[in-house]
């Protein structure tokens, strides 16, 4: 099988030393889980490994040094370019688990690199504090059956498992169900199992949908004073239909403009897709779901929209650490959006809806925690050119004048003659005249100090 990079939850280790898969342990166990590839270097080339006894035998060494002992998953041989290597399948543990030394390790990042990086006392203290608070995802719901669940969203999350796998799988719908915690070993849905796939998880879990409300202005009411929105839409079911629903919606009522490149217009929506999409699927994943009441918000403002979820930051998250570090409230829930193909690679959608905001022109999102609530929030405050309604009846040399002035500032005679060297002054000087005429440039001084800029 091809390997994948290291990551958040892959490791490759060449060597069976004990002390090193001890430390892998604890830090997957204390995280999100995740996958340790034995007989590996980290340039993905087989180490030689002498058998599974001797992997077995550091392995057990590596149990006996975490306190507690740390819970295995299943083993996996698989096949790597060049040999043959072994796999260990972590779970996330509900405790929390240190080395003999007294160590607390948690799988983080460090620049373009993956660590276990050792916790200061602070954040164990976070760190305990939500272990203890119990794993609702795999607690069975009252009242839910199998029949409960929708045959047609499993089947489509199978499908878009194996393609994320690579594998096809032998195992039935149940047991794959079961092993990824949305069924009971007795067969009863799960929280998880209810909001991944029910037909109607709101009637189990009532605030688990969405709510997306437009304003017309920049504070809630109406532009005259008075209470009231421009629109307002409420999605319920499943998880992926509530994220579909949500999007579709906040996708359409985002205002749009455009770039005229030569004879090329290009759509430029009022924020950047992913960066919308990410607060979205990050307030679906993370969202506290034992808080009753009340219900993820997207509001969206003329200045501004904003991604609320219930629920304050996860385990030892802060805003200060929030790109570096990864913690999920609800690792069932992430991992089935993940293998669904709504998360692209755990733990750095953060940074990308950072870069996408800031190279459209917005300012970076800005982070609010609360806590019983995580507020994120992108400015439409890029410097936004106008463009003109006409532009379809502009000819192609205006049409490169206007984009010359949105790279540069300004424009002059000469700049425009250099734009279009083939074509006669006096044109050019009836272009420039016309988009003055129609409102768009402004002229200002006078003979050869004459430049113009947009309106």
């Amino acid at each position: 099988m091809p390997l994948r990079p290291a990551s958040l939850t892959l490791a490759y280790l060449a060597a069976p030393d004990p002390d090193r898969i001890a430390e892998h342990l604890i830090a997957f166990a204390n995280t999100d889980g995740g996958t340790i590839v034995l007989g590996v270097d980290p340039a993905g080339a087989p180490a030689g490994l002498a058998g599974p006894e001797e992997l077995e035998g550091a392995v057990r060494a590596a149990e006996r040094l975490c306190r507690p002992p740390v819970t295995l998953g299943h083993w996996e041989q698989i096949e790597v370019p060049g040999g043959t290597s072994y796999a260990i399948h972590v779970p996330r543990s509900p405790e929390l688990h240190a080395l003999a030394d007294g160590r607390v390790l948690l799988r983080g990042r460090d620049g373009d690199g993956y660590v276990n990086r050792p916790l200061g006392g602070e954040e164990i203290r976070s760190l305990a504090a939500t272990k203890s608070s119990g794993d609702f995802e795999s607690e069975a719901v009252p009242g839910a059956r199998r029949e409960d669940l929708d045959e047609a969203v499993i089947a489509e999350y199978l499908e878009k498992r194996q393609l994320r796998l690579r594998r096809t799988s032998e195992q039935t719908p149940d047991e794959v169900l079961r092993e990824i915690g949305a069924l009971t070993e007795t067969g009863q849905p799960t929280a998880s199992g209810v909001l991944l796939f029910g037909k109607n998880p709101q009637q189990f879990i009532p605030h688990s949908g969405l709510v997306f409300v437009r304003f017309p202005g920049t504070a809630p009411g109406a532009e005259d004073g008075s209470a009231g929105y421009g629109r307002r839409e409420e999605f319920n079911g499943p998880l992926a239909r509530v994220i579909e629903g949500a999007w579709q919606v906040t996708w359409s009522e985002m205002s749009v403009g455009a770039v005229v490149k030569g004879l090329e217009r290009t759509d430029i929506h009022e924020y950047p897709a992913f960066a919308v999409r990410e607060a979205l699927v990050n307030a679906v994943c993370h969202r506290d779901y034992r808080l009753r009441g009340r219900k993820i918000e997207i509001r969206m403002y003329a200045d501004r929209l904003e991604v609320i979820s219930p629920g304050g930051l996860p385990g030892f998250i802060t805003v200060d650490n929030i790109v570096d570090e990864h913690f999920s409230r609800n690792p069932r829930l992430v991992n089935g959006l993940f293998q669904w193909g709504y998360i692209e690679e755990l733990g750095l959608g953060i940074d990308r809806m950072i870069d996408d905001m800031v190279s459209a022109g917005h300012p970076p999102p800005k982070f609010s925690p609360k806590p019983y609530s995580f507020t994120v929030m992108l400015f439409n405050a890029r410097d936004r050119r106008p463009v003109p309604k006409w532009e379809n009846v502009m000819n192609e040399r205006q049409a490169r004048a206007l984009q010359f002035i949105r790279d540069h500032g300004r424009i002059a005679s000469k700049d425009y003659q250099d734009l279009c060297p083939d074509v006669s002054p006096e044109t050019l000087r009836l272009d420039l005249a016309d988009l003055v005429n129609r409102g768009l440039l402004l002229k200002i001084g006078a003979k050869k100090g004459t430049y113009y800029v947009l309106k």
